[in-house]
């Protein structure tokens, strides 16, 4: 545990660099994702990065496509992209640009960006695995302003029906979107029981606790015959003080000043 806590720490001091030499992201979203990401990198999926395209490896979808600094960093630190690489993000010459692609960056299983689309996806690979008799799993992680989708709906209804019990949704529960607070925005609470009422398997956790985020994927793989989602509770912009549970850090990037005093928090 304690190690990924140290790569989680390290994810989370990449994605405020990538952020201010890039001028512009969205640190708040990625840093509350952190250690989701870290777990699903560093514990529970199968990927390979000297075989990224194995055809049994585990798949991840980012439905919210704009944390993408929270995947480059993480792709980074399992050794799909050096640490150089992370600098040009958002550069226009660099493969890696505001939303991931697909087809420019090795271990980005789907190109995202426009919200509410990924458990659509993310139930065609694991229909797919079914009907190939194959027995990798499919991860989507969904932000909880995303949910206000009704694509996410017309999928979590599809995910259900055809039992992917191969699929763990999750969703990223801070809170806060870019205009505010989601139950001020588009009220999507009860997130869990909504669930429960499309035929899902749901785990409530605390999404920044390694421990908890541990045991509720090891639930999820028993659930079978239908599909699981992780209502993972987090606090964005979780690391940094003077970004915590601020709406207002969902895309901005810090000044010289301030990325100075988040490097310093991020020891």
């Amino acid at each position: 545990m304690e190690d990924l806590s140290k790569i989680a720490l390290n994810i989370r001091r990449n994605i405020i660099k990538m952020i201010y030499a890039a001028s512009s992201g969205h640190p708040g979203g990625a840093l509350s994702c952190a250690d989701l990401l870290t777990v699903l990198y560093f514990s529970e999926m199968r990927v390979d990065v000297n075989n990224p395209k194995d055809e049994n490896r585990d798949r991840f979808v980012l439905s919210k496509g704009h944390a993408s600094a929270a995947l480059y960093a993480t792709l980074a630190e399992k050794g799909f992209l050096s640490k150089e690489e992370l600098l040009g993000f958002r550069n226009i010459n660099s493969i890696l640009q505001g939303h991931p692609d697909m087809n420019k960056v090795l271990g980005v299983d789907m190109s995202t960006g426009s919200l509410g689309q990924g458990l659509s996806v993310a139930n065609g690979m694991a229909l797919a695995g079914k009907l190939d008799h194959k027995d990798y799993r499919v991860y989507c992680l969904m932000g909880d302003g995303e949910i206000e989708e009704g694509q996410i709906w017309e999928a979590a209804m599809s995910a259900s029906h055809y039992k992917l019990d191969n699929l763990c949704a999750i969703v990223d529960y801070n809170n806060l979107q870019i205009d505010g607070k989601v139950t001020d925005v588009m009220n999507v609470t009860p997130i869990d029981e909504k669930f429960k009422s499309f035929g899902f398997n749901v785990i409530n956790i605390n999404g920044n606790d390694i421990d908890e985020i541990l045991s509720a994927f090891e639930k999820a793989k028993k659930a079978k015959e239908r599909p699981t989602v992780i209502i993972a509770k987090t606090r964005k912009g979780k690391g940094v003080s003077f970004m915590e549970d601020q709406a207002g850090w969902h895309g901005k990037a810090p000044n010289e000043e301030e990325y100075k005093i988040a490097m310093e928090e991020l020891q």
